[in-house]
């Protein structure tokens, strides 16, 4: 299934993300201490594989803590929803938020259920040279039968000095456009009414095909 392995390419990569450092200075700094904490990462996720399967509660807040201060879910939640964002009240946005986050777990549970081991080269790091509170890492997820799946991931500078991910790339295809052309659709689906697209935004992720979502940006 096509999301199953988009999934399994962005939980590799999430758990990637979790060694990038705070305050790297440089793209070099970047690089080095991705790649050189990669490894213990993803030998962590490959421990933790039954987890969901014995206890998803505990799944969820493992996935949620660990990942909470590297990944800026409100942000891209707030992306996913594009326009239709200034339609919302903030406890619609706060549910979105964890809708969200939740769906995104699901498919990462089914893909670490399904997947087989994999590992991770770092390739590089790329500060935006006009903007250097903008940078790029990309890197090839390796599946156990050899095949390689280019993955890039987008992250921004907090005011601390914080790098934190925003947006995905897997195989050319923009994980966040994909995401936010669904809710649209699901905001016509559902006559424009926000809170029955939030309500089920879950089975709407689950229907979703990444094929084709190319990247635009």
């Amino acid at each position: 299934m096509v999301l199953i392995r988009h999934s399994l390419l962005f939980v590799a990569l999430l758990m990637t993300v979790l060694a990038a450092p705070a305050h790297a200075s440089s793209e070099e700094d970047l690089r080095e201490y991705v790649d050189e904490n990669t490894q213990r990462l993803v030998d962590k996720l490959h421990e933790e594989k039954g987890l969901y399967e014995e206890n998803p509660q505990a799944f969820y807040r493992s996935m949620d803590e660990e990942l909470k201060n590297f990944v800026d879910f409100r942000r891209i939640a707030a992306r996913v929803m594009g326009r239709y964002a200034r339609q919302t009240s903030p406890e619609q946005r706060d549910e979105f938020v964890e809708k969200f986050k939740r769906s995104l777990f699901d498919s990462y549970a089914q893909a670490l259920v399904s997947a087989d081991d994999f590992t991770i080269e770092v390739k590089d790091a790329v500060i935006n040279p006009n903007d250097d509170e903008r940078a790029s890492v990309r890197m090839e997820v390796i599946s156990a039968s050899g095949n390689r799946y280019p993955v890039t991931y987008s992250m921004y500078k907090t005011e601390e000095g914080r790098w934190m991910m925003e947006n995905v790339i897997v195989e050319g295809v923009n994980i966040g456009l994909a995401f936010r052309d669904r809710f649209s659709q699901e905001m016509e689906k559902n006559g424009g009414k926000v809170q029955a697209v939030i309500d089920s935004w879950g089975d709407a992720v689950e229907s979703l095909n990444l094929e084709g979502e190319v990247d635009n940006s």
